[in-house]
């Protein structure tokens, strides 16, 4: 018998986190069992045959996918070309793509078993099921949350290869007890930690293997400030110790809990060696109450300053259009305070429905009206049509072209003025009407257009600008150089899939990618 470990990730460079916990937690089955993991993209036709080259003749063959929101039209097609050429293999569904809503869903059709919610004791149970029986009676199973200490690490799985050329995942916690209705961690009860001396053990096993990037996928990694702060006097041991080989950790931050004790640690890291991710979402407290979303602003903004001033920490801070309340004019001003911060990176992400979160509670009162495929990106809503949403979706690409590729660093602030969301929106029109495209644009044509728009739209000498992108062009080099962000990129809807990054966060706890 053979048991395979598969998902489409969303690039090589994302190791799945959810598979590994899987396969460190098969037990007695751990033998049989291997990890098989493919990029979306991939010809439906080369997976197929690449699992099924570890069929045994006469033997069982189990395959379990991890399904997510980035990956679900490419696995479904996946599991209906190996159901088609080998349906005697077993197929066994995981993640939170198919752990709600499941009977609605073409992929639930076409597979054996589908677990939904945690899996790593329910799906080595089910296989014993199905290779020793009793033969499980039900398609759908209810995965079983265990205590988190009897959950095997799964950081020794992670190869020489993936130390060496992929993001690790880790996570010292799982869950999250806030309860944002467009988040998945809406649904959970609270967090729930691992022992962290134990966690901790594993992380000096990958540091003595080599791994100098970690990536938290803790939803509240500042929510207990004791273990925070031991975790992050872990990485100020070696950067301490290795200066001349330093580390870098990645961690998502609660935006409004930032006590002194933190802050001290946090300003003993250097330049380049810690990334924060915080979700903002909205500055509007009308919003946020909508949404059951507690945050105070205020603090949260004060902080914001705080580690952009007085810490070397990289920020990626997250704001979400087309929520449920959210009008054009209300989220300017929130997008305008927060530019004001001087965060490193505004993580602009529209609102997608995920399967299960109670977002869908305001459908009707608000008019939202969500794109029925995969990511399911909200179209319009009682206060933004469908055209001004799709103003918001342009702006939101331009943005990552223009402001978060660092490749208009001394340009930007000219770009923005005073009003940053209404000159950038103006900019993101006048591009789009005069390129009629969003993607595919070369760096030098974007270059030649941002200096046609500031000479014609507003009125500045035209060598100056190309003077001042002269100056950006020659500090590529130097940027090029800094930490890997794209390990940080993601937002709290999410892990939610306001970008294309994977969700480990999710991943530890489903069948995962």
């Amino acid at each position: 018998m053979t048991i395979l470990l598969s998902t489409l990730n969303a690039r090589y460079a994302h190791a799945s986190l959810g598979l590994r916990y899987l396969l460190a937690n098969m037990g007695d089955l751990q033998p049989e069992t291997l990890l098989q993991e493919f990029v979306i993209g991939a010809k439906t036709t080369d997976m197929v045959e690449k699992l099924l080259s570890h069929q045994v003749a006469g033997e069982k063959l189990i395959v379990g996918f991890g399904v997510y929101i980035w990956n679900i039209e490419e696995t479904t097609k996946l599991v209906a070309v190996l159901k088609q050429v080998a349906p005697q293999v077993v197929i066994v569904l995981g993640g939170p793509e198919v752990s709600y809503e499941t009977q609605e869903q073409q992929i639930v059709k076409l597979a054996d078993y589908v677990i939904t919610g945690w899996g790593d004791v329910s799906f080595p149970e089910l296989c014993r099921q199905i290779l020793h029986g009793p033969q499980p009676l039900m398609k759908i199973h209810a995965g079983v949350q265990p205590p988190m200490a009897q959950i095997k690490l799964p950081y020794d799985l992670y190869t020489d290869d993936d130390i060496k050329n992929r993001t690790l995942y880790v996570e010292a916690s799982r869950g999250c007890p806030f309860k944002c209705e467009f988040c998945l961690s809406a649904l959970d009860k609270t967090a729930w930690p691992f022992d962290i001396d134990l966690f901790l053990a594993e992380m000096e096993g990958l540091h003595a293997r080599g791994a100098r990037l970690f990536k938290f996928v803790d939803r509240t990694f500042n929510l207990n400030i004791k273990t925070s702060l031991k975790i992050m006097q872990f990485f100020l041991d070696k950067l301490a110790a290795n200066p001349e080989d330093p580390v870098f950790a990645h961690f998502e931050v609660v935006p409004d809990h930032l006590p002194d004790a933190l802050k001290e640690g946090i300003q003993k890291f250097p330049p380049g060696t810690l990334q924060f991710e915080l979700g903002i979402q909205s500055f509007n407290p009308e919003v946020q109450a909508l949404i059951s979303r507690k945050q105070n602003n205020d603090k949260a903004a004060e902080n914001i300053r705080w580690l952009c001033e007085h810490s070397a920490a990289h920020l990626h801070v997250d704001l979400i259009a087309g929520l449920p309340g959210e009008t054009v004019d209300s989220f300017a001003l929130g997008f305008n305070r927060l530019y004001a911060l001087k965060p490193h990176e505004i993580q602009f992400g529209i609102l997608k429905r995920l399967r299960g979160t109670p977002i869908i509670r305001h459908t009707q009162e608000h008019g939202l009206v969500f794109d029925p495929h995969p990511p399911y990106t909200i179209l319009a809503n009682k206060q933004i049509d469908f055209a001004t949403m799709q103003r918001l979706v342009r702006f939101a690409r331009y943005w990552d072209l223009v402001a978060n590729s660092g490749r208009f660093a001394h340009t930007l602030p000219v770009i923005l003025g005073d009003t940053p969301f209404e000159h950038f929106m103006a900019l993101s029109d006048w591009l789009y009407a005069r390129t009629d495209a969003t993607h595919r644009i070369a760096l030098e044509r974007l270059a030649a257009l941002v200096a046609e728009w500031l000479s014609t739209c507003r009125g500045m000498d035209l060598e100056q600008v190309k003077s001042m992108l002269k100056t950006d062009y020659a500090g590529q080099a130097i940027h090029q150089h800094g930490p890997d962000k794209s390990a940080g990129k993601g937002s709290e809807q999410g892990r939610t899939a306001t970008t294309a990054t994977s969700t480990p966060s999710r991943q530890a706890r489903h069948l995962a990618a």
